[in-house]
């Protein structure tokens, strides 16, 4: 029987595991540093607090409890052996097998730039999704109790990144703004929030048309949302954010959705990583030199029938976590390995309430507005791992949509997210209280 390890849960590594597991000659071991599988495209919901962490997030061992080959392990691997196909972890475990999957995911990317890494917030886990949550909650709480510190920037947030991530948290921010904390704060300013999207590219959801480009500029700016484009960010403050043409903008809360890189574990191995920190494969998935070692998601650089690299998008990982485990199979068989061949299903990105943009199929057919919103709702609703995710998430979808209280605005984490109001104030600004 063979074994088969596998690091990293998420999309390219469970629908790995749960392939290979129908097959009763082979032993798998998955290992994530959580016990959870999450779905990242949908973290920004949870961060505007229209969907519950359990709505986007599923236990690996729940999934996984069908499949009695499968045993699940809850650690991080910090290095990986690729001739031997043993991976160590950082409790110091050891796992060794004959085939090692390494799907280890990815993290946020600052490019080096200053205070990112200490003072924004990424939006790449549930984790992130929920300390967000609470930031943007505690800024309005702390408003309310004070309006003094508007001036010091507690109702302005800085999204650094117009990529989807960026534009729809973007779009879903000055919708929740509007909607449900306006209701939930009515003696606020609202008028005195800025929301500002960053990007050094000249458009926003670059990989788009030009027609989807201007229908996506036009709502977020229906929503509030300044957008800055062509311009960097020089520094990331604890109280400001600087960009590259001097402008300095007082926030608390800096979103970071400026790129991602692999996981660290892609420093780690005996072949030098490639573009953004991922490991370059072959086109049947295995890294070269090691045909027994397979790399997937957004931890390897996936090519297309061109040789370019595959997006960084779930439905990549998971068809070719199908994929890998074929020719897994294939190559216990003794049948030839196929080359990966990706399915175009068309990119997609929700601005917000009724406001979406889609380019369907291979031919990236263009839809906007309700029926691309429709779109939208359908393709990740599908997506979603299990039965009862789905109908959740569609019953929080309808409540939104259809009610007149916009999620559910509870703030449960205040004490890890205290903010120094004072922190980098001007020359010559008042004092405020801490809170």
């Amino acid at each position: 029987m063979k074994h088969v390890i596998i690091v990293g849960g998420g999309f390219a590594g469970f629908h790995c595991a749960r392939k290979l597991a129908a097959h009763n000659d082979v032993r798998i071991t998955l290992i994530d540093r959580n016990n959870y599988q999450q779905f990242q495209p949908l973290l920004y919901q949870v961060a505007a607090g229209f969907l519950a962490p359990s709505n986007v997030a599923y236990s690996l061992r729940n999934l996984l409890v069908p499949y009695p080959s499968v045993e699940v392990k809850m650690d991080k691997v910090v290095s990986a052996d690729l001739k031997t196909c043993t991976v160590t972890t950082m409790h110091g475990m050891t796992y060794q097998g004959d085939i090692l999957v390494l799907a280890a995911g990815s993290q946020a990317n600052f490019f080096g730039t200053p205070g990112a890494d200490q003072f924004s917030l990424p939006l790449y886990s549930l984790h992130d999704a929920e300390r967000l949550r609470s930031r943007i909650l505690g800024v309005f709480e702390g408003a309310d109790r004070d309006p003094s510190v508007i001036q010091k920037g507690a109702l302005n947030f800085v999204l650094v990144g117009a990529g989807p991530t960026g534009t729809e948290m973007a779009g879903t921010l000055g919708d929740m703004i509007h909607h449900a904390l306006k209701m939930e704060y009515p003696k606020l300013p609202i008028e005195h929030t800025g929301i500002h999207i960053v990007d050094m590219g000249h458009a926003v959801l670059s990989a788009f048309s030009p027609k989807a480009q201007a229908y996506a500029a036009q709502k977020l700016e229906e929503r509030g949302v300044q957008i800055h484009l062509g311009i960097a960010v020089k520094e990331v403050g604890e109280g400001h954010v600087l960009l590259s043409d001097g402008e300095r903008i007082q926030t608390h809360t800096a979103i970071w959705a400026g790129g991602l890189r692999a996981s660290t574990l892609s420093g780690n191995l005996s072949v030098p990583p490639g573009h953004g920190g991922r490991i370059d494969v072959e086109p049947d998935l295995t890294v070269k030199g090691f045909p027994q070692v397979y790399a997937l998601g957004d931890f390897a650089n996936i090519p297309d029938q061109e040789g370019k690299p595959l997006p960084q998008l779930a439905s990549v990982a998971e068809q070719a976590g199908n994929w890998c485990a074929r020719n897994i199979m294939a190559d216990i068989n003794g049948e030839a390995k196929k080359p990966f061949q990706y399915l175009d299903k068309g990119i997609m990105a929700m601005i917000g309430r009724s406001a979406a943009v889609a380019e369907v199929g291979p031919h990236h057919h263009e839809l906007q507005g309700p029926i691309a919103f429709a779109a939208w709702l359908g393709v990740h609703a599908a997506l979603l791992t299990t039965r009862q995710a789905k109908i959740e998430a569609f019953v929080e979808w309808a409540w939104d949509y259809f009610s007149a209280v916009k999620g559910d605005q509870v703030l449960d984490r205040f004490r890890e997210e205290k903010i120094d109001w004072d922190a980098d104030l001007p020359p010559g600004e008042t004092q405020a209280s801490t809170s």
